[in-house]
This record gives C-alpha cells, structure tokens and sequence, in this order.
C-alpha cells in the first residue's frame, strides 16, 4: 500500500473541510466508532457518503467502535456485542471502499491480567477475519502498558490483512515503556500509526512540538521500517492538524 496521511474527524465541519484541502490527506472518520451509529448502519454509510462529497472526496480510513466493547471478555455475550460491533463497522468500510479500519486493543490494565491476554486476543482477531480479505484491520494501543503481549497478538493472527497500529500519544502518557521501544518492537507487524504529542502525563491530542514527546526521533525511526505505512493526525484544531502534517510531509513524504 502507498504511504497516506490522514486526519481524524474531530474538528468541527467547515474546520475539517478547510484542513481536509489544506493539508491533502484523507479522512479517519470516526462515525463508526459510534455504536448508536451502528445501530442505523445504511443511514450513516449514506450520510458518510454525503460527508465524503462535502468534503472533496478524500481517501477514507475508519476507526472502529471501542467504547464498552472488549475482544477478549471472558462474558460470552460481551465478546459477541463486540464482535458484532466491529463486523459493522467492517461492512461500512467495504460499502465505502476504506483504505482501512483501526479497532482498539480495548486493554484496561487495572482490571485484566496480561497473562493469557495475547491468546484470547488472537482467538478473536482470527475468528474476526475468517473470510474477509482485502481490508488492512489494525488493532490500536491506547490504555496499554506492557509492549509483548500487544505485539504477541500480531504474532499469533494468521491473516495477511491484520497488523498494529502505534499510536505515539497514547504510548507516550499510558505506558512506562518509552514510544521508540514501542515502535522498535511491533515495527514488524506496523501498518498504521496515530500522530499526536502531549505532557507525557495525560492524553492532550495536541500537535506535534505542543507537549514533550521527542516526535523527530520516533518519526525517523519509522522512516527506517522496510513497509509503507498510513498515518492519521489526531488533533483537535484546525492549527494542530495543518502544523503536524507539514513536520510529516517534510520528515516522511519527500
């Protein structure tokens, strides 16, 4: 796959818009990660479609539903709800002709042990994409502590389309584990990646050089791996967005 930039869809419309053309990236909408929204799946993939047209037709990326939703639950009926969840953000994705879905690992470090974590993850992750093809899926850290067993998940699903997404934000406030470990060790199975900076304390979203994160030797240390990957901004104005994608475009897209 060619390298992409995109932007996540928190800022308001006209705002997305003029960042949208500004910058040239795609759209991470995060419509599906609505689950109300999924609950009137063909309504939204027509207004999706509709906010593509506003938006200039850009390239499409979606990010998946996530809250109360755990693929690893011990609660049979939980795991189905997930399951279910993310099978329709899936089939949005195949009607809009995405580029890709990134789904959350959904880790919640105060209440599961990491022992067996990585096994029933990839039980799911392999049942998940069990005759699906042609859609990269990309599982997400976000409350994640520890680097093995996220990148044990992608070790264990035997599917072609499945693989990591780092995000730096996250890594950087929720992990002790610094982001370049983070990328040195799932940079194997990295397809996508989330841009974002903060304090190192608590998730900001803000724009590259806003917090502490130590952004240019993780992004050249991204440049080294040997597989193209896609990129999504995850800032929260229209100024963060414009300035995040210039360091990439200069940094990564010569």
């Amino acid at each position: 796959m060619k390298k992409m930039m995109f932007l996540s869809e928190l800022l308001e419309r006209n705002e997305m818009k003029r960042a949208l053309q500004d910058t040239g990236a795609g759209l991470e909408s995060i419509r599906f990660a609505v689950s109300d929204n999924l609950d009137q799946l063909q309504q939204q993939i027509r207004e999706a479609k509709e906010d593509l047209k506003y938006y200039g037709d850009p390239a499409l990326y979606l990010h998946g539903p996530f809250l109360d939703l755990n693929p690893m639950s011990y609660d049979s009926a939980v795991r189905q709800v997930t399951m279910d969840r993310f099978n329709a953000c899936y089939e949005a994705a195949v009607e809009l002709g995405a580029e890709g879905v990134v789904y959350h690992s959904c880790m919640i470090p105060q209440i599961y042990f990491t022992e067996g974590w990585a096994e029933r993850m990839a039980e799911f992750w392999n049942e998940f994409l069990e005759g699906k093809s042609g859609i990269p899926v990309r599982m997400e850290n976000v409350l994640d502590r520890e680097i093995h067993c996220f990148v044990e998940v992608a070790r264990e699903v035997k599917h072609p389309d499945f693989g990591l997404c780092v995000d730096i934000g996250h890594a950087h406030c929720y992990s002790e584990y610094s982001v370049l470990e983070w990328v040195r060790q799932a940079g194997p199975f990295l397809g996508h990646v989330h841009i974002h900076d903060n304090n190192g304390v608590k998730d900001q979203h803000l724009g590259l050089g806003r917090g502490n994160l130590p952004y240019r030797e993780i992004l050249t240390e991204l440049q080294r791996l040997p597989q193209s990957l896609t990129w999504t901004i995850e800032g929260q104005t229209l100024e963060d967005d414009c300035e995040t994608a210039a360091i990439l475009q200069q940094k990564c897209f010569p």
